[in-house]
């Protein structure tokens, strides 16, 4: 009987990641990077949460989240683990967004067997000591970071907040080369090229040069028929 409620409590055990970006627009590269990462950490469901007011960004440059949140659901369609979310969607008398409150708003929704992850560029990740409390994000989730050619474990460590040494475990999941944190680990994604950068598909629009490729094909479409990125 306790071998039994053993496996039930495996089985029912869901990986989540999230997914975060102003996602102006979504492109192959971030698609990549998701079904690479779901395949090696055998993730149940990605959410990609388009940024609503990202502190860094300013607005008067981004593309409205409503336009940003439809090429994400149409990105999303065809894989059963990607689903595009509202978290971080504009409401009335809320200026900022900030990645901890999304996070602890998800993690306060789980089960307690659930595994959280952050998946981010490398990029994202080295910039995470300007975010507001981010050492905080150690304490709630794994991260997965998607590095790039030149980039060392010595170079991301340094953004993995010192603590001094304390009992008990979140019991987040580990796999193998993961780099330990206090409360949970940063595993690195290697081996995924991202040759394309939302800015320069927003530069090719507005060039009137062809995009195909480097979009999902629905996005590809809205693109054309709302007249985005006409202009930069």
């Amino acid at each position: 009987m306790r071998l039994q409620c053993a496996k039930d409590r495996v089985s029912r055990t869901v990986k989540i990641a999230l997914f975060g970006g102003t996602f102006d627009p979504i492109h192959a590269g971030h698609l990549r990077a998701a079904k690479v990462a779901a395949r090696k950490f055998r993730l149940g469901k990605i959410l990609f949460v388009p940024s609503g007011n990202p502190p860094h960004k300013h607005r008067d440059r981004l593309t409205p989240f409503a336009h940003r949140f439809a090429m994400v659901a149409l990105a999303c369609q065809g894989d059963r683990r990607f689903v595009p979310s509202l978290l971080e969607a504009p409401r009335p008398g809320r200026r900022r967004h900030y990645s901890v409150d999304t996070a602890k708003a998800v993690t306060d929704s789980l089960e307690a067997t659930d595994d959280l992850f952050f998946l981010l560029g490398l990029d994202a990740f080295l910039d995470l000591p300007h975010w507001k409390n981010y050492r905080h994000l150690f304490d709630l989730m794994d991260f997965i970071v998607v590095s790039r050619p030149g980039f060392g474990s010595a170079q991301i460590l340094k953004v993995v907040p010192r603590r001094r040494p304390q009992s008990g475990n979140r019991g987040s999941a580990r796999t193998a080369g993961a780099l330990k944190t206090q409360k949970g680990a940063v595993h690195v994604l290697r081996g995924v090229h991202m040759p394309v950068a939302s800015r320069d598909i927003r530069e090719a629009v507005a060039a009137r040069r062809r995009v195909t490729g480097l979009v999902h094909p629905l996005v590809e479409e809205y693109i054309r028929k709302e007249g985005l990125y006409t202009s930069v």
